[in-house]
């Protein structure tokens, strides 16, 4: 038996199992060192348990005074990456909204949430990004229920939406399932803040509000399905990062 961690990892709260081979003890409310999407993140075991399977990644260490003091430096990076970027969004015109930054641990790579309702052409505001940074940029569309899970909200029950609380990644909601529940079937009455299915009408049509948490736990393999990846670092913007040299280029 493998003694497995949950991980919960910025910057939208989703829960990864690792597997834990450190040889020590780690408990709910340690911060670890794991490699997410996009390199080292900081993350805090929600718990443990003991699974057979040992596919998972390993946690890399648990944190230490560096990595939380790296941590709290990065948080100034991100706000000012977040208003260099907002502010050449505006100056470009671009019809997209930025939502969140993310910076990896180990500064290595910047990601850059955004909403928009089509395809943006943003190569010369990454090269902008990339000039000003001087690493890897990436920008990612993200969702509207990616996007109220950040941000969070009140729903009609008057309690806070699912996703900011519980739910770490999203499952199909469909008009089915509110038919059969025999409910009305009016839209707007239906929709959550996000302007989508409510989550609750899955909880209720497969009466899996307790064991919410549990099931939406997933491997490392496993795809996320409401974020769309459009763009990788352009080749114009590595370049770029040559020549002004001290960039931490990966590809290298």
């Amino acid at each position: 038996m493998n003694n497995t961690v949950h991980v919960r990892v910025r910057p939208f709260g989703k829960v990864y199992r690792y597997l834990n081979n450190l040889g020590i003890e780690l408990k709910k409310g340690d911060f670890v060192v794991v490699e997410g999407d996009f390199g080292l993140t900081l993350g805090y075991v929600l718990k443990t348990s003991s699974d057979t399977e040992n596919s998972f990644k390993p946690v890399i260490r648990k944190a230490t005074q560096e990595d939380m003091e790296a941590f709290q430096k990065n948080l100034s990076l991100e706000k000012e990456a977040w208003n260099f970027c907002l502010q050449r969004i505006n100056e470009r015109k671009l019809p997209m909204k930025l939502l969140v930054v993310e910076s990896a641990l180990d500064r290595k790579r910047i990601i850059f949430y955004f909403t928009a309702e089509g395809r943006i052409d943003f190569r010369e505001l990454v090269k902008d990004l990339a000039a000003k940074f001087k690493t890897r940029i990436e920008m990612r569309q993200i969702g509207v229920r990616d996007e109220a899970k950040f941000l969070g909200g009140i729903g009609v029950c008057g309690f806070e939406v699912c996703c900011k609380t519980f739910i770490s990644f999203f499952k199909p909601v469909s008009l089915k399932m509110a038919k059969d529940q025999e409910i009305v079937l009016n839209v707007s009455k239906l929709s959550g803040v996000c302007g989508r299915l409510k989550c609750c009408l899955r909880h209720e049509y497969y009466g899996e509000v307790e064991d919410s948490f549990d099931e939406e736990i997933i491997t490392q393999e496993e795809k996320e399905p409401e974020i769309k990846k459009l763009s990788f670092i352009i080749k114009e913007a590595e370049e770029l990062i040559d020549e002004n040299s001290g960039g931490n280029d990966e590809s290298k």
